[in-house]
């Protein structure tokens, strides 16, 4: 989760991830090019949707992992009593963004109350996702794929039929997840090297990619919100 204590906005993004957004006061609003602008007073965005994305006041924004919240290929809009049922689940109802003991896993409760559960993973693809975005992201394909007893090739098909990301672009954001969990203790080139990438820039162009932000943003939001 990152949380920003004052009206922001991000530059386009394609996100490997949900994102729900929860302006504390103020409306969200999610730009695509050649559409018409999605405004509300929260938003829930599907992942891989390319898209930019602003607030008009302070507000969380929770990550939440592809596989755990059922598919769907538009933005969903949520209305205010929803955003606030959610930033009490997170223990925050103040202008000046959750704290550092927001509960992520309440928040993650009422999402899945709202949008409904997921379709259960393979099993092989779950462990070999665990594997590459929590445990080792530099694991290359074929080991996670000896790992889970299934060809290179048949891993990346299920795990594409399953999640419907590309299992490099997972990696990908394991390895941003953990980069950005270091950053409050580390520099951003540390934290880059201890994620497994090839440089600084390598992590700049990802945060960018994935999130709209660099890892400058990133490190003061993140210091604001939860780990």
């Amino acid at each position: 989760m990152f949380a920003e204590s004052r009206p922001f906005r991000v530059a386009p993004h394609r996100l490997p991830a949900w994102k729900a957004v929860l302006p504390i006061g103020g409306h969200a609003e999610l730009h695509r090019p050649g559409r018409p602008v999605v405004t509300a007073p929260g938003l829930i965005v599907p992942p891989q949707l390319v898209h930019s994305c602003a607030a008009t006041s302070p507000y969380a924004a929770l990550f939440i992992d592809a596989w755990l919240l059922p598919s769907r290929p538009e933005p969903v809009r949520l209305d205010a009593g929803v955003v606030r049922r959610l930033l009490a689940a997170l223990g925050t109802t103040g202008s000046d963004g959750p704290g550092t003991d927001a509960d992520l896993a309440a928040g993650y409760t009422e999402l899945r109350a709202l949008a409904g559960d997921p379709v259960p993973l393979d099993p092989r693809v779950a462990h070999a996702i665990h594997l590459c975005t929590s445990r080792d992201p530099d694991l290359p394909i074929a080991s996670l794929a000896d790992e889970v007893g299934l060809s290179a090739p048949r891993l990346r098909a299920l795990v594409r039929r399953d999640v419907g990301i590309a299992l490099v672009r997972l990696r990908q954001w394991g390895r941003l997840s953990t980069a950005v969990a270091g950053l409050p203790e580390s520099t951003a080139a540390l934290a880059a090297a201890t994620a497994g990438f090839a440089d600084q820039a390598h992590f700049t162009r990802t945060a960018r990619d994935f999130t709209g932000r660099t890892p400058a943003s990133l490190r003061r939001a993140e210091a604001q919100g939860a780990p």
